[in-house]
């Protein structure tokens, strides 16, 4: 605020008008509006609100404690409303007179931002009768009850929104499963903050926009031909594991490889120069890993489908001792590092791994919670000086520099078994395209939650399959080159 001599009052202001048109875009005037606020700056965005929704037409009440002392801010915009007879002002004692609220709008401008305790008391009990009633349920900047980077008490009082209405940036718990789910939908409203000072100060935790993905997309030149983009190589495969390798490879082809291989047990040649004619099949044993033995100039992606069997463990681990260049490992790659934490000293520098939750317990060890979960990541990818793709719903690219990216792409459909694989093949082959490792990682992460909206868009979350995501990723890059254009 101080970077753009806003005042409290005015920030106030700015949200409160972000929010009214926010509403005003979806909810008819004859909606009946019950805005809770408490006594700190979140109230005072709550009273603003109140204030500009009246003079837009809705019917507004507004339930506060005026016994207890508000911030100066607050204290202003509480007189304001006063001041308009219009706006009933009520104690949150009334609130258990409440009825009909199913077609009202109930608004939690209780703490927001800030709150670094448990609530308890009279306001608990608020929150707790709010979550009961039906109706639409918006909370300003953050539910109450929820801290905005940590995990609150597993028995704690939390305002349970419909939708969260957070100013100028996404907070850490709106990124995390024990705590998102709280927050219902999220909209970011923009009440200009500067934007010079954020530069100046860059965080170590961000999300990954459109901007960032156009600056890290490379579209291609006229001019070039299959060896401008790469060689692939995915090691996957094992009997009645095949699938794995044909769903990598697919990908691999599918996010731009120039030349695409698949290392593979020979019981997979057929499958494999069925479904993906376009890849050159190398034998790596009968009907499991049992050598790999390549050239230098590939991109390597290992793991899916390959098992744990000793033989693969001899053959991955051998590989693994001499290779030099970052290689993307996943799955049952991951799954024979854990068996003995000195194989991590073999790992590339600048390597990049993409363990789901439990993949990484096996290899880092158990954490509380998903905060400590990414604490202890940032520590393991400086200390190997590798990238961990940390997969879930917002998955994080970790760097080794300890710097996190969330991705805000994907969706629940792509929780289906191969979804892993595909991952895998696409950063594979952006890596042969010359991406570095960082922005292979983050692109990758990123078009492959794309796809999966697109796919979850056409075939719905429950029907959409790993393959169907595959599909979807040229529709994700002509949507980018669109762009592309547009920009130039």
């Amino acid at each position: 605020m101080q970077q753009d001599n806003i005042s409290g009052l005015q920030l106030m202001e700015k949200a409160a008008k972000s929010c009214c048109n926010w509403i005003s875009d979806r909810f008819q005037t004859s909606t009946d509006i019950l805005i809770f606020c408490g006594s700190a700056n979140n109230a005072g965005d709550g009273f603003a609100l109140a204030r500009l929704l009246y003079q837009t037409g809705y019917n507004i009440k507004v339930f506060t404690d005026s016994s207890k002392k508000f911030t100066e801010e607050a204290e202003l915009n509480f007189q304001r409303c006063k001041e308009i007879s219009g706006i009933e002002i009520l104690d949150f004692s009334a609130l258990t007179q409440l009825k009909n609220t199913e077609n009202s709008i109930i608004i939690d401008a209780l703490f927001g931002l800030g709150l670094n305790r448990k609530i308890e008391g009279k306001i608990a009990e608020v929150i707790t009768l709010l979550n009961d009633f039906p109706g639409t349920k918006i909370a300003l900047d953050l539910p109450s009850g929820l801290f905005a980077d940590g995990i609150p008490d597993q028995n704690a009082t939390i305002f349970q929104a419909d939708y969260t209405l957070t100013f100028q940036l996404l907070k850490k718990s709106m990124l995390r499963p024990e705590t998102a789910p709280f927050c219902g939908e999220i909209h970011i409203m923009d009440i200009e903050l500067n934007r010079e000072f954020c530069k100046e100060n860059p965080s170590d935790e961000n999300t990954i926009d459109d901007l960032l993905i156009q600056n890290i997309y490379k579209p291609r030149k006229n001019f070039s031909h299959k060896g401008t983009f790469g060689k692939s190589l995915l090691v996957a495969g094992s009997f009645g594991k095949i699938g794995a390798a044909v769903l990598a490879t697919k990908a691999a082809l599918k996010a731009g490889s120039g030349l695409t291989f698949v290392l593979a047990p020979k019981c997979g040649y057929e499958i494999l120069q069925t479904t993906c004619p376009e890849a050159m099949f190398i034998s790596g044993g009968e009907n499991e890993i049992e050598n790999i033995k390549v050239e230098d100039d590939y991109s390597i992606g290992i793991g899916p489908g390959i098992g744990i069997s000793c033989v693969t463990e001899q053959a991955f681990l051998k590989f693994l001792k001499t290779s030099k260049k970052p290689l993307v490992l996943d799955a049952d790659a991951l799954n024979i590092l854990s068996k003995n934490l000195e194989n991590f000293q073999f790992i590339p520098k600048n390597s990049i791994i993409t363990p789901h939750p439990k993949e990484f317990e096996r290899l880092f060890g158990k954490t509380l919670n998903s905060f400590d979960r990414t604490a202890l990541a940032q520590k393991k990818a400086v200390e190997l000086g590798i990238l961990i793709v940390l997969k879930g719903h917002h998955t994080q690219i970790i760097t080794p520099s300890g710097k996190v990216f969330y991705n805000l792409t994907g969706n629940s459909g792509m929780a289906k078994g191969g979804s892993g694989d595909a991952l895998l093949g696409i950063i594979t082959a952006l890596l042969a395209q010359n991406y570095s490792p960082q922005n292979a990682a983050i692109f990758g992460v990123w078009l492959h939650g794309k796809a999966g909206d697109f796919a979850a868009e056409k075939f719905s979350k429950e029907a959409m399959l790993p393959s169907d995501l595959i599909n979807e990723l040229g529709n994700v890059f002509n949507s980018l080159n669109k762009k592309s254009s547009q920009e130039t």
